[in-house]
């Protein structure tokens, strides 16, 4: 499907049809939204871990802050509020910009409060602060994504997805990187006070582009009975579609493995005794650049292959990039050994974050966006957090990291080869949400039985 600036002959009738897309205003906006996203995940995932680790805090406590990372899995209980709540005053400018503006400030403020603790004073005021950070960065990530999904059409998904990847990379390697050039320069604390500002691009993006055209609300009608179905309306909704157990139990399993290597990584790197300016050059160098080449193969997969192919494709690469830091372990302290094992994993993950991410996007009803994103990307990782902060500096230190990498590559076993039964099933494309339908912009919520339009083509 041509923009209607192609169509036209416009500008970007001159440049190679592949890259067209990627210039439109949506995809743009996306890539803005992503750098507001990734961000707060650094402040309290691997930066936070390093600064724990040069601070004396034992490995046991430091993978028990990954616990932190349960308020965005648990960030489906109020994602209702962004909604069906109308904010005072700021709602005139529509019900997504104006929780845009209070949540990035809500996050603003609660990195400058983090920035101000001192683990080697009081860890406890650490766990408080990282807690406030993960709860406003969850409720910001609440209205980015149902933004970013509401302001892409069907034919966008794949496009958009992988611009809000590179823009996540962006943020969470940019403030990764920040946090750890300042700090070796200055102090955690002002490193921390740096990398507030990176709520910006979200927030100045949902002013300057406006409401999105599709949103729907769940009823135009006041009252205590329609608020409350912005509560309960979206899980039934998705809950009555055929074969909905088992792509939440997918959503479940899918991303296990990849969770539990994923946030235990600075510990090996530490322990490996490589310095910070070498995790910033490998860890968050090597793998921005990984990163952004693997969104690019990702969008080619996608778009050469369907959803449901690319899909399959990135989650076996997701389970095998974890083997490869089985074998870094292995060769101890070794730069070519890091950024080969980085270099494929942020492919990977690069690919997975836009084939499995326009999957999940296309899920949603465009009535209920946030809270029934906030499920799925609630769930795509929860237990794969809740077992890395209960058990997995446990395992580490009684297994070793090699096992440990071993054990987690064999975790995404489940979710691949369930994926491949919901394949044969025929539930992938039963599963499609109306923001994976073509034609979904003009459906009224009030009345959902008139909704027409063309599922999204997911490939075979």
């Amino acid at each position: 499907m041509a923009s209607a600036a192609d169509a036209s002959g416009g500008w970007r009738s001159v440049l190679p049809a592949g890259v067209r897309p990627y210039t439109e205003a949506a995809p743009l906006a996306s890539l803005f939204l992503g750098i507001s996203s990734g961000f707060p995940y650094a402040m309290i995932g691997a930066t936070l871990t390093t600064r724990l680790k040069q601070d004396g805090i034992d490995k046991a406590t430091i993978t028990a802050f990954t616990l932190v990372f349960l308020a965005y899995n648990f960030k489906f209980l109020w994602a209702w509020v962004m909604d069906g709540v109308r904010l005072p005053l700021l709602g005139r400018l529509g019900q997504r910009v104006s929780w845009m503006l209070v949540t990035g400030v809500l996050v603003i403020a609660a990195v400058v409060n983090l920035a101000l603790a001192d683990p080697s004073a009081s860890v406890g005021s650490v766990v408080t602060a990282a807690i406030l950070v993960g709860l406003a960065g969850a409720s910001f990530d609440i209205v980015i994504d149902a933004y970013r999904i509401e302001i892409l059409e069907p034919r966008q998904l794949g496009v958009g997805s992988g611009m809000s990847q590179y823009g996540w990379r962006i943020g969470s390697a940019g403030a990764g990187a920040l946090a750890l050039v300042v700090a070796a320069r200055s102090d955690w604390h002002t490193a921390y006070l740096a990398c507030a500002a990176l709520a910006l691009p979200a927030m100045l993006t949902a002013l300057l582009y406006g409401e999105p055209q599709r949103h729907k609300r769940v009823s135009s009608k006041p009252g205590f009975g329609n608020a409350a179905a912005a509560v309960w309306k979206p899980f039934v909704e998705f809950f009555e579609r055929k074969g909905a157990w088992l792509v939440l139990l997918f959503i479940l399993l899918h991303k296990i493995g990849d969770t539990l290597a994923n946030l235990t990584f600075r510990l090996l790197f530490d322990d490996l005794r490589f310095s910070n300016d070498e995790i910033a050059l490998y860890d968050v160098g090597v793998g921005f650049w990984a990163y952004l080449i693997g969104i690019f193969i990702g969008g080619i997969l996608y778009a050469q292959l369907g959803m449901k192919r690319s899909v399959l494709i990135s989650l076996i690469l997701m389970a095998v990039s974890n083997f490869s830091f089985a074998l870094l372990a292995m060769s101890g302290h070794s730069n070519i050994g890091m950024a080969g094992a980085i270099g494929f994993e942020n492919i990977a993950s690069g690919i997975g974050g836009v084939c499995v991410v326009a999957y999940f996007s296309a899920l949603c009803d465009l009535r209920f966006t946030a809270a029934q994103y906030a499920l799925i990307s609630a769930a795509a990782s929860i237990v794969g957090r809740f077992l890395t902060g209960t058990t997995a500096g446990a395992l580490i230190e009684a297994i070793g990291y090699v096992n440990f990498y071993l054990l987690t590559t064999a975790a995404a076993l489940p979710g691949i080869i369930l994926f491949w039964f919901m394949m044969r099933a025929g539930l992938i494309d039963q599963s499609i949400g109306t923001a994976g339908v073509e034609g979904s912009g003009d459906v009224r919520a009030e009345h959902p039985q008139e909704e027409t339009g063309k599922p999204l083509q997911s490939g075979s």
